[in-house]
């Protein structure tokens, strides 16, 4: 007789435990929120760069500075191209033949990823700026990122160039 008065005690308070936990009403809240992108797809590089002197037959070569795309555009596969390119030939005086460096001598090399930020990225291969090139790259990816480097830029100077100080436009762009 004992026994079944504590097996139905047990089975009394196990009861009210279950009664107490069961919600006599339940009801949910739907909540929202919304992300807004910021400021969309930019590149930034630096204003002036100098590399180094070099002789008629000669290279002058340097690093650029940080050149960084930022893509706060916050959607589903957010992949991008930054290219860059010799907008103006490395001239000095008038510009003349022997005063002027093209593109088939400017060898650009993007470098490393500096402060990656949701990647994947992809330096693009080191090459001449006779024709606009990949500098960097996104192929795939979701959301906010961004990225930097510190390209390389070198000029071969041809033996038939004039002394002087030269000046070109390296261009930067990103879509």
């Amino acid at each position: 007789m004992r026994l079944r008065n504590a097996a139905i005690a047990c089975a009394g308070a196990f009861g009210a435990v279950v009664a107490a936990s069961m919600p006599a009403s339940a009801v949910d809240t739907v909540t929202t929120f919304t992300v807004t992108a910021t400021t969309g797809l930019t590149i930034t590089a630096p204003a002036n760069a100098s590399l180094s002197s070099a002789a008629p037959g000669g290279q002058a070569t340097g690093a650029l500075g940080n050149v960084a795309v930022n893509d706060q555009r916050s959607q589903l596969n957010t992949t991008w191209t930054a290219t860059v390119s010799l907008s103006a030939p490395f001239t000095t005086g008038a510009g003349t033949p022997a005063e002027t460096i093209t593109g088939a001598n400017v060898t650009y090399d993007p470098g490393a990823a500096i402060n990656p930020v949701n990647p994947p990225f992809t330096p693009g291969a080191a090459g001449t700026l006779a024709a606009p090139r990949t500098a960097f790259a996104r192929a795939s990816g979701n959301g906010a990122n961004s990225v930097a480097w510190n390209p390389t830029l070198t000029v071969s100077v041809p033996a038939s160039s004039v002394s002087g100080d030269y000046q070109g436009t390296v261009t930067h762009s990103v879509a």
